[in-house]
């Protein structure tokens, strides 16, 4: 029996994250018709799924150009701009496919790779992802992105690809996991926590050929701070160690200054050293009041039950 008849009628979904992308999309539509031709080699179909996170340039009329020349594709408008995550799970909710994955629409991340993992899937890998080996962005980008990396092995995922990735294909029985998790989950990295065990393809990410990227510094940060926040108890241990060192070394100073006062029969100056003592300790406080707040707040956000976000039209 050929490869063809024994994966027929195999679909893979893709869902594409619009934001400010209209200078890309006509190339990228170009390129995934030819994976869609290439997975039909394979006995697969493709289903596209766009989603407009709320663009203010003319992203929305080159999605609709593509469905009229693919009926078949589905485009969703999101009624304002609600973040890269939350754009790429609402696609979640319209996947039919066998598997599934999310794919940039800046042509960072090449299409091609969407063949090469749908082959390693068919092969019976139920997570695929696709790790950078280098990557043709800014300097500062590249420093902040390897400082990223170093922290989430150190302090989340001691296994977690060094490069990072972006990329990545998964079996539909991975998608009620990341479709149902919470509103703030950075879903890379649960989805590396599930436990499967990846295959892992390597690719050079190239730089950016259309537009600006909108990643910016304060949102790359956000990103970070709901990575450490939703896999890591860390940072409360550290208030807990810090709480137990200040104390103990609290402790001994008020028993120096006692044994000093009572063996010496002298004043124990000090009152520079104890406003720079209370400063610093109300700095610690309102630090970790701030860091046990990031933990609440998303308490908060998740029982408050607001909509993760909010559909305009779907096409």
């Amino acid at each position: 029996m050929s490869e063809v008849s024994i994966h027929s009628n195999k679909t893979v979904s893709v869902v594409v994250p619009v934001y400010y992308n209209a200078e890309s999309l006509p190339h990228l539509f170009a390129e995934l018709q030819t994976v869609e031709a290439r997975l039909a080699e394979r006995g697969c179909t493709l289903e596209l799924i766009f989603v407009d996170d709320g663009s203010g340039d003319a992203s929305v009329a080159e999605l609709l150009k593509i469905r009229e020349h693919r009926p078949t594709t589905r485009v969703i408008k999101l009624a304002r701009n609600f973040g890269a995550i939350h754009s790429s799970k609402v696609g979640l909710n319209y996947v039919t496919g066998d598997c599934f994955m999310w794919l940039a629409a800046d042509l960072q991340d090449p299409p091609y790779l969407i063949v090469d993992m749908t082959q390693a899937w068919l092969d019976g890998s139920k997570f695929v992802l696709a790790a950078r080996t280098t990557r043709g962005d800014p300097p500062t980008t590249k420093f902040f992105a390897s400082l990223y990396y170093r922290l989430v092995r150190r302090m989340i995922l001691p296994d977690y690809p060094p490069t990072g990735f972006d990329i990545m294909l998964m079996d539909k029985q991975l998608l009620p996991a990341v479709r149902d998790s919470s509103k703030n989950m950075n879903t890379t990295l649960l989805l590396y926590w599930l436990g499967f065990k990846p295959t892992i393809l390597e690719y050079v990410r190239p730089e950016r050929p259309y537009g600006k990227s909108r990643w910016t510094f304060f949102k790359k940060f956000n990103y970070f701070i709901d990575s450490l926040v939703g896999f890591s108890v860390l940072p409360i241990r550290i208030i807990s160690m810090i709480g137990f060192i200040v104390a103990a070394l609290s402790f001994a100073y008020g028993v120096y200054i006692a044994i000093s006062y009572l063996f010496s029969a002298r004043d124990v100056p000090g009152f520079a050293t104890l406003a720079a003592l209370i400063a610093f300790l109300l700095g610690l406080v309102i630090l970790m009041l701030g860091i046990i707040g990031e933990y609440i707040w998303r308490i908060f956000d998740e029982v408050t039950r607001r909509p993760e976000v909010v559909i305009d039209e779907v096409y």
